[in-house]
């Protein structure tokens, strides 16, 4: 495997925590430098896009920014959850390195920079619309604003396809924004959208004349009418936050703007079904991304070095001519750019608590590494359920981790049935400490090849490789202890046995 690590510390001599980074001499300044637009789907595996060949689905606007620029076929997020994961695309950072915001639902310390604000300090009028950073308190921290800026979300629509699609008008706050901003200033805006999270209008996806026999079953659900239903659904959700970047793609083309605008358009975790988000399985990390910024980027570049969602705010910050704080932990991907692929041999991802699913509001601690051949995940607490406890919440149904879904419900009451005993264990049953998995034959995680004697080598490589890069990140989790479990969570809380004050912290575990 050789010694390719993501690091704690750029290389370089980037400005300390707490300075705001400085304007290289030798880069552009004042209104020619780019501006950025950043673009986030909510809970979107990779290949649901036209880009990757999905044919049952329409992405105009994503399928031109991958055509008029870099398509990537292996981008991950740092967690398969909400606000870590944009914990770590904001500070870029690791979740094991972010105290409170590495954990679903929590708070934002303030000693850890965003790139927004750094921008912001450096000449960039900065906004966002929809969901930001969240779910979560950040004013706990004494913060003023959601960590990814000023909000512009006051322009609410009357009519959409579905009645579940959250009704704000996400492409006319952008042009809100837009018209409000300083033209002197280069701009960063995130269109943090809100679909395709679930709920979904069950029936909506064929109502609007998607066809079943169009879908693509993942292998780890069953290939059958429901689900493929359920998939439409969700895929009617992903069309819609494409349409609204489309509407902001014309809008920069009208003005202008567009040709000296990064777009970067992706997702912050995988689709919202069982055995994907919340998972550090693939369809729970790897999720699409493309980028168009013309001055840098030739059209149809095919992208296949392995990037993580905490190479996003270096990238940002090179753009824009500055120096990278050493408190980050990724990596400008500019370079990806031009002739040559990054070499980095793997990336790592973290999950910890997601929903209040078991007592004591208690989390599943894991910790991926993902080569370009295999992905191996550590749990650290194999004896707890992976997606919640099955009884104890005063809910009819539990393994709250996973969405409400037909998907769910269906493979909840089948369990007992042969046919669909497979996915029932893959999605809720406890899993062994150490998992193994050949991604390239296996992308559904269906084989777990740990314990196997042809497989031994890789295993115990790779868990060494995790282990070490976990110790030089100075992830708690590394050194067995347990603080994530004390973090408060300021979302919903169950009847679960044991802790759970919302916004408390649980003093048992510091």
């Amino acid at each position: 495997m050789g010694s390719g690590t993501i690091g704690l510390v750029l290389t370089g001599t980037g400005a300390r925590s707490g300075q705001a980074p400085s304007i290289h001499s030798s880069d552009r300044t004042g209104g020619s430098r780019p501006n950025i637009l950043f673009a986030i789907s909510d809970d979107h595996s990779w290949p649901h896009t036209g880009a990757y060949g999905c044919k049952a689905i329409a992405t105009p606007a994503f399928d031109r920014v991958a055509e008029e620029g870099a398509l990537f076929h292996n981008f991950f997020c740092a967690a398969p959850q909400c606000s870590p994961n944009r914990a770590a695309i904001l500070t870029g950072r690791h979740i094991g390195q972010l105290e409170e915001a590495g954990t679903h639902a929590s708070n934002f310390p303030t000693k850890f920079r965003v790139y927004t604000d750094l921008l912001e300090e450096t000449g960039y009028q900065v906004g966002f619309t929809g969901k930001g950073w969240g779910p979560g308190n950040w004013e706990f921290n004494r913060r003023t604003r959601n960590p990814a800026g000023p909000e512009f979300s006051q322009i609410q629509l009357n009519e959409r396809p579905s009645k579940a699609i959250r009704n704000l008008d996400y492409a006319a706050n952008f042009q809100s924004f837009f018209k409000k901003r300083d033209r002197s200033k280069p701009f960063c805006f995130w269109y943090g959208s809100s679909e395709p999270h679930r709920i979904y209008e069950t029936g909506s996806g064929a109502q609007s004349g998607k066809r079943l026999e169009d879908v693509k079953v993942p292998p780890f659900l069953p290939d059958i009418p429901e689900v493929r239903s359920d998939i439409l659904d969700y895929f009617l959700e992903i069309e819609w936050f494409d349409r609204h970047l489309e509407r902001m793609l014309e809008l920069l083309e009208k003005s202008g703007e567009l040709d000296n605008t990064i777009v970067v358009v992706t997702g912050d975790n995988g689709m919202p079904f069982p055995g994907a988000k919340a998972n550090l399985f693939e369809y729970g990390t790897h999720v699409p991304m493309a980028v168009r910024w013309p001055e840098r980027i030739r059209s149809r570049l095919q992208i296949n070095s392995l990037v993580s969602s905490v190479d996003l705010a270096p990238t940002y910050l090179e753009a824009a001519g500055l120096e990278v704080p050493a408190q980050f932990s990724g990596r400008s991907i500019l370079d990806l750019f031009g002739s040559k692929e990054l070499t980095r041999e793997f990336v790592i991802s973290g999950r910890e608590r997601h929903s209040h699913s078991r007592p004591d509001n208690l989390g599943y601690p894991s910790r991926a590494i993902r080569t370009p051949d295999y992905l191996l995940i550590r749990n650290f607490k194999p004896d707890r359920w992976p997606m919640g406890d099955p009884t104890g919440s005063g809910e009819p149904y539990g393994f709250h981790d996973i969405d409400n879904s037909p998907t769910k419900s269906l493979l909840l009451e089948k369990k007992e049935d042969p046919e669909y005993r497979v996915f029932y264990q893959q999605a809720f049953e406890k899993r062994p400490e150490i998992e193994l998995y050949a991604i390239r034959r296996d992308p559904g995680c269906m084989e777990n090849l740990a314990g196997k004697q042809e497989f031994a080598s890789v295993e115990r490589e790779l868990a060494a490789l995790l282990d070490h890069n976990l110790r030089k990140q100075q992830d708690p989790r590394a050194f067995g202890f347990e603080i994530f479990e004390s973090y408060p969570r300021y979302s919903r809380m169950r009847a679960f046995p044991g802790f759970k004050e919302e916004g408390r912290y649980n003093f048992a575990y510091q």
